[in-house]
């Protein structure tokens, strides 16, 4: 028998390994990574510099004690190249790997803005623990930290980095802090927070090209006004992996489109995590992920089971002004009622017939997210 084969080896594929094993202690199983496969937490990548977190440091178990715990096959260091849903069969290269059923782990990638400048391609980001180290090494070469985006990322960076005594700029084109996911009185009040921390924003404005400086990089922005830094970080999202996943014929829109019980749209193959589509939604935080998780290992164990994702608040890592969100769903009708007092702001958004439809907490009112969570509908009932 061929073993079901998960690829990717961060939480997303790991979970579903860690909950089948709870159910099939014996059956074949596989996972094959692009990298070394050691086991490690992705969002404390944000908020691991001010914890003096090294790359080493973060790993919470080695690739080898993981095969040990799941009973599994780990291939790292292994890119697959092709999927042929046929033959049920993987390729890494030459190399044919089949599998009985598999499962698509693989997340997503940074977006990379195309840049102008010769230093266009010095510009970082940090989507997995290799390019934790990179800029580890980076920011030993300078104090002056660009980062492109004012999302949650890179709000998260920002004040990571500040407090250990870097100098912080964070561009972003939109015209506030966190887009769309906040209602402005949220954005300007951690704005201000920020600021008081040291961090310089620019907004309104994106960053148009990187050159090489006499000492560092010199960063021209869209209205032509110049920043300096010795260190760009990228931090303006993420695009679901879907290449693979097309060239062999998969549905593939925004992400790989699942249904409800995380199929893809060829047999024998499911997928969760940053990579997928969902019901139209893509949904890049570790909660859902959780929940996929269990579903598919269910249904490997042959016990079908579709994913619910009930409200999945998000806690927003920036010490200067503690937030908890939980986004109206889009395109939800309704308005926000807020009540601030200083840095304790409570915005809660309601629909035409006075339902909850999402709320954002900030300060001391972070602590009522419990109660107004079951408030919430569910993302997918």
């Amino acid at each position: 028998m061929h073993p079901i084969t998960i690829i990717g080896t961060g939480l997303a594929g790991y979970t579903v390994a860690r909950e089948f094993r709870k159910l099939d202690k014996e059956a074949p199983l596989r996972l094959i990574t692009d990298d070394n496969g050691h086991f490690y937490s992705k969002p404390m990548l944000s908020n691991a510099f001010a914890q003096n977190k090294t790359p080493e440091s973060l790993v919470t178990t080695p690739v080898t004690k993981m095969a040990e715990q799941i009973n599994a096959e780990i291939l790292t260091d292994t890119p697959i190249t092709q999927i042929d849903p046929a033959q049920h069969a993987v390729y890494a290269g030459d190399k044919r790997l089949d599998y009985s059923q598999l499962v698509l782990a693989w997340g997503a990638d940074p977006i990379r803005l195309p840049l102008a400048g010769n230093a266009a391609d010095k510009v970082l980001s940090v989507n997995t623990l290799i390019e934790y180290a990179e800029f580890r090494a980076a920011l030993e070469e300078g104090k002056r930290v660009v980062i492109m985006g004012a999302g949650l990322i890179g709000c998260e960076f920002a004040n990571d980095l500040q407090p250990a005594g870097f100098s912080v700029t964070l561009i972003d084109l939109a015209t506030q802090a966190l887009g769309q996911l906040v209602p402005a009185e949220v954005s300007q009040a951690l704005q201000q927070a920020l600021q008081e921390l040291g961090i310089t924003l620019h907004f309104g404005k994106a960053v148009k090209s990187v050159d090489q400086a006499e000492s560092g990089y010199r960063l021209t922005l869209t209205d032509d006004s110049i920043v300096e830094a010795d260190v760009v970080l990228s931090a303006i999202g993420l695009r679901p992996r879907t290449a693979l996943a097309a060239d062999a014929g998969l549905s593939v829109e925004r992400g790989i489109v699942v249904d409800r019980y995380l199929k893809t749209s060829a047999e024998d193959i499911y997928a969760l995590g940053d990579c997928i589509q969902i019901e139209g939604l893509v949904l890049p935080f570790v909660m859902p992920l959780m929940n996929a998780g269990r579903a598919i290992a269910k249904t490997l164990a042959g016990q079908e089971t579709a994913v619910n994702y009930p409200a999945m608040p998000v806690f927003v890592k920036t010490p200067a002004f503690p937030m908890v969100v939980s986004p109206p769903a889009v395109g939800l009708k309704g308005e926000w009622q807020i009540e601030a007092e200083g840095k304790d702001v409570k915005a809660l958004f309601y629909t035409p017939t006075q339902e909850l439809g999402g709320f954002v907490l900030t300060g001391e009112k972070v602590a009522e997210k419990t109660a107004l969570t079951k408030e919430l509908p569910p993302v997918l009932a």
